[in-house]
């Protein structure tokens, strides 16, 4: 990628495919119970918290809803208002920032570091995705921690060869551009977690998002119901091989408290 990714085009279309469906659903199920866990490691108090590329703020709501402070950025100006209108409604508009700026520059923008980061399905758009998480690393509190969900490149692999698309990967797995919504890219994990650990972090957990449900040949059919179903991607998303084979992989990190 030559440059990073704005959704200012279809802003309203990204919001709704992302969230408006059963995969939007396992994946906010996932992230909120690891957010519970990391929320259980960060001192019982209001938190400073960064949603980063925060998109509609879909998660970060909820913790706003647990009284912490939220400032959001994003690089899209759509999207920001977008969150604006949802926040509004959720009658939290108290309990956030928002910013018009990359996640490369908010340092720029911060009066103070922050407790929490989430950095959640952005550095898979970036053009240089680990200069973006190191500026990010940057602006935590001692003790903070940074919340990472990034596109499995292995996920991508499997997907593409269980729909036989041999071809398409012994070419490199180019981007298709009539798949707006899909990520240019997948990250390998072990370099996300080169990322971290390279800028000092202590690596806390890990969880793959949607381990499975994306490779059922039709999650409309079957004997089950989608709880069901949730329940199974809970219950395996933290176990290997099913974590490695996430369409995305959640990791979260703690800078060392002074």
């Amino acid at each position: 990628m030559n440059q990073d990714r704005n959704f200012d085009d279809i802003a309203h279309k990204f919001a709704k495919n992302i969230y408006g469906s059963g995969k939007g659903d396992i994946r906010q199920a996932v992230l909120w119970r690891d957010l519970e866990q990391i929320l259980a490691t960060l001192p019982k108090r209001p938190l400073r918290i960064l949603d980063a590329g925060g998109g509609v703020g879909q998660m970060s709501q909820r913790l706003a809803a647990l009284g912490h402070h939220v400032i959001l950025c994003d690089i899209s100006e759509q999207m920001l208002n977008l969150a604006k209108e949802a926040v509004t409604e959720a009658g939290l508009t108290e309990q956030y920032e928002f910013v018009h700026a990359p996640a490369q520059s908010i340092g720029e923008h911060l009066s103070a570091p922050v407790d929490l980061i989430l950095f959640h399905a952005v550095v898979e758009w970036l053009a240089d995705p680990e200069s973006a998480v190191t500026h990010l690393t940057q602006q935590l509190a001692p003790g903070g921690i940074l919340s990472l969900m990034f596109y499995n490149h292995h996920g991508l692999v499997f997907k593409n060869l269980i729909c036989g698309n041999i071809r398409h990967i012994q070419e490199g797995m180019p981007y298709r551009k009539r798949f707006k919504l899909q990520p240019q890219k997948g990250i390998v994990p072990e370099t996300a977690y080169g990322w971290l650990t390279n800028q000092g972090l202590n690596i806390l957990g890990r969880s793959g998002v949607r381990c499975f449900h994306d490779y059922m040949r039709d999650t409309r059919v079957g004997e089950y119901t989608f709880d069901e179903l949730l329940s199974m991607e809970l219950a395996l998303c933290q176990q290997e091989p099913y974590l490695s084979l996430g369409r995305y992989i959640h990791c979260w990190a703690q800078v060392a408290a002074e």
